[in-house]
């Protein structure tokens, strides 16, 4: 096959991505972008909701959840501790409508404001960029779209590659004016930019609703994550872990460990009339939680009936600092240490390109790099869309000329089957546009001169 027709060809396939995704690819960026920062935009939205009044000791949290309960009636699923001086505790409140968060001044325990989970500006932009907001179907649509940002980042590193060119490759022209300018904006932003977005289209696949799960399953199935030598001795409950919302993504499939209550044992069937009032208060429990050495902020999930346990999280943060401990509500005793040294390697390695993707695992230049991977990929489908509609005849698509003959070369094919092979919906969304692509220009073949 000659270069020209294989490169017509690749160009026609980063086309058709790119018509068929810069959408959803804007939408990814731009809340990415944003989310990379949400605890600051938290912060200047909610300032006097979130931001502690008072100084001096915190209360103790029994205290604080009984303060916010009283405020807004329900039933407590949470706290959160504030890692620092500058921020409220936050109190989940289960209610008919939903979840509320409360926010309690630790030093005085005044209930500052409280906000529904769901409608919080930051959660909001989370939903919108998994498009978990619009349910399963845009979970989806994401995951095919990452994928395809993987062969758009591969087929454009094959149309960029120089062949003897030195212009326009890693700087643009000078004097370039006009579409020849945009060109080589879009070359050259790829050029620099194409690591850092393969990177985050990646390691964003642990979130996917098909890959993610399932890979996720797997390494859950044969230990790769929580060894299982951990659960030794410890009994497990048929709640899985995911309920108690935010969690390290190795420990999202397991299930949650239970509580040895020898009364509610004792019953049998009776067991979830066991009187929960009987296990250790929240305030026993936070002071097993400070004699583990545990530094910072935290999560702490309550009970949910007579066999659950107190679960301690904390994250997000380096993976080295995540750690998830859950205690025996009645004895107190840890039944579960999970921090990111006890998993397995495979569940380590992602966690960690998990906690880059968010911009938490180096402080500041984690956060700035996977900035400007998003607006670099802002500026490929800005530059990309002005390029395609300079050159475009007026009321035409205008796509890259297929003609008859080509054909894409072995390699290309092999490179093709092995990303649909390791992305099952990429590989689906590929063959229907390979049927698609295939059908149009048949019927073209068969149209009367």
């Amino acid at each position: 096959m000659n270069t020209s027709a294989l490169y017509r060809r690749i160009w026609r396939w980063h086309f058709f991505a790119g018509v068929l995704c810069v959408p959803f690819i804007l939408s990814l960026a731009m809340t990415g972008a944003l989310y990379l920062f949400n605890r600051q935009i938290d912060d200047l939205v909610y300032g006097p909701t979130l931001l502690r009044q008072s100084a001096g000791a915190s209360q103790a949290p029994a205290r604080l959840i009984a303060q916010a309960v009283a405020a807004y009636p329900g039933q407590p699923a949470a706290i959160t501790l504030p890692s620092d001086t500058r921020h409220n505790a936050q109190v989940d409140v289960v209610r008919a409508g939903g979840t509320l968060q409360v926010f309690v001044d630790p030093g005085t325990g005044k209930v500052a404001n409280a906000v529904e989970e769901g409608s919080r500006i930051m959660t909001v932009v989370k939903h919108i960029h998994s498009l978990a907001i619009v349910g399963s179907a845009g979970q989806v649509l994401i995951e095919i779209v990452a994928g395809w940002i993987i062969v758009l980042i591969a087929t454009g590193t094959w149309l960029w590659w120089p062949r003897g060119r030195t212009v326009g490759v890693v700087s643009i022209r000078p004097h370039a004016q006009g579409r020849t300018w945009w060109r080589d904006l879009h070359a050259v932003t790829g050029a620099f930019g194409g690591i850092v977005i393969l990177f985050l289209a990646l390691t964003g696949m642990p979130w996917s609703v098909v890959w993610g799960t399932n890979v996720n399953a797997w390494l859950t199935a044969h230990g790769l994550g929580v060894p299982v030598g951990m659960w030794v001795g410890v009994p497990k409950s048929d709640l899985s872990a995911s309920a108690l919302g935010t969690l390290p993504w190795a420990q999202q499939q397991d299930a949650l460990p239970a509580s040895m209550d020898a009364h509610a044992l004792h019953h049998g069937m009776h067991m979830e009339m066991a009187m929960a009032p009987a296990g250790l208060g929240v305030d026993a429990i936070a002071a097993r939680v400070a004699s583990l050495n545990v530094t910072g902020g935290y999560r702490l999930a309550l009970p949910r009936d007579a066999r659950g346990v107190y679960s301690m999280i904390q994250l997000p943060g380096p993976v080295e600092q995540q750690r998830v401990v859950h205690f025996d509500q009645y004895s107190g005793r840890v039944l579960l240490d999970i921090g990111g040294g006890n998993i397995g390697a495979v569940g380590r390695v992602t966690e960690w390109g998990v906690a880059v993707h968010q911009g938490v695992q180096y402080g500041w230049p984690n956060l700035l790099v996977m900035l400007a991977g998003c607006l670099a990929l802002i500026c490929l489908c800005v530059s990309g869309i002005v390029v395609w509609w300079k050159r475009r005849p007026v009321g035409k698509l205008a796509a890259p000329p297929r003609k008859d003959g080509d054909r894409l070369a072995k390699g290309v094919l092999v490179i093709a089957v092995v990303l649909g092979c390791v992305f099952p919906l990429l590989g689906a969304s590929m063959l229907a546009v390979l049927l698609i692509d295939a059908l149009v220009s048949r019927l073209r073949v068969q149209e009367p001169g």
